[in-house]
């Protein structure tokens, strides 16, 4: 180099590309997305098969950005919305760069673990594939360290993370090791932009998320919930118009609680949530109503990125 002559820095390779999380209901998955994003982007419950669609969180992992596929949870379907879920699922593995399999480390290998291996033999060919067991910190090592040996000698994983999705152990190694692993290509999304879903779809996944927390047992799987007016104030606010659709007579008065107590604490922990998202102001209305076929409504799949034909026996 001529003296004098100022260096040219080095110039950064980009790389993008998407992860796909798979697993049971409940193994975690959603968890590990908030964790990776580092923001909340996933409902979290203790219900299983709270994620119906498939939510895209984007991490930035040096010059990586990656982009995560939360797909709902693999299990046995027996409804249209099941099946649609579960058909999002796999789609999901289809589309992906890197596949992350969850597993419960407590829980071990069960039938449900057992028929995605059979399937991720077809559907993952040619892919990049992890194992990720999660929940580490609920057995002893010597039964890790055996879990870890029999689900390796049953499939051909490129990796195996030991984590905990809840506490973080781990999973800044597995946000490492898969930004080594996306594509050399451009970023997707803005730099600031942490998920692709519309707010309109945020905010109705966040009050889907309190309802399905209060109401326990009940009838979480029998509602949804659909931002209908989103409306920007000049001071900076937001007023947020929902209804909360149920299928019979009987639920709308579950849903109201007495006196509407009930619906009332979940607007509020809502509207909570949803400031503390969007930083500023939020006026949220909720109102319940009854559609009792809304489970075969395909304009409610449309809005919760599922296909209603793939709900077809």
């Amino acid at each position: 180099m001529t003296e004098g002559t100022p260096e040219t820095p080095e110039k950064s390779v980009q790389r993008a590309g998407f992860v796909a999380l798979i697993g049971e209901p409940n193994a975690g998955k959603s968890t590990l997305l908030n964790r990776m994003v580092g923001a909340k982007v996933s409902i979290v419950t203790h219900k299983v098969q709270t994620t119906r669609a498939r939510i895209r969180g984007v991490a930035i992992e040096g010059d990586s950005q990656i982009v995560f596929v939360d797909t709902p949870g693999l299990f046995q379907p027996k409804r249209r919305l099941d099946r649609a879920m579960v058909a999002a699922a796999w789609s999901g593995v289809s589309d992906s760069d890197v596949v992350v399999l969850m597993i419960e480390a407590h829980r071990g290998i069960t039938k449900g673990v057992e028929a995605i291996l059979e399937r991720l033999g077809d559907v993952g060919k040619g892919r990049t594939i992890a194992l990720a067991i999660n929940k580490i910190d609920r057995v002893e090592a010597p039964v890790l360290l055996g879990l870890t040996k029999e689900m390796n000698e049953r499939f051909a994983f490129s990796e195996t993370f030991l984590i905990s999705a809840e506490k973080g152990h781990g999973a800044g190694t597995l946000r490492a090791w898969l930004a080594e692993r996306m594509p050399v290509e451009p970023w997707l999304y803005p730099e600031d932009q942490i998920a692709d879903l519309p707010l309109r779809i945020i905010a109705a996944e966040i009050t889907r998320e309190k309802l399905t927390l209060r109401l326990h047992q009940e009838l979480p799987y029998q509602l949804t919930v659909e931002t209908e007016n989103w409306e920007e104030r000049k001071d900076g606010s937001c007023k947020v118009d929902q209804l909360v659709y149920v299928m019979r007579d009987g639920h709308k008065g579950i849903v109201l609680g007495n006196r509407g107590e009930t619906i009332k604490s979940v607007g509020k922990a809502a509207r909570e949530e949803l400031v503390e998202f969007l930083g500023r102001k939020v006026h949220l209305f909720i109102q319940v109503k009854v559609r009792p076929n809304w489970l075969e409504d395909s304009d409610r799949y449309s809005e919760m990125g599922l296909n209603f034909k793939d709900g077809n026996e």
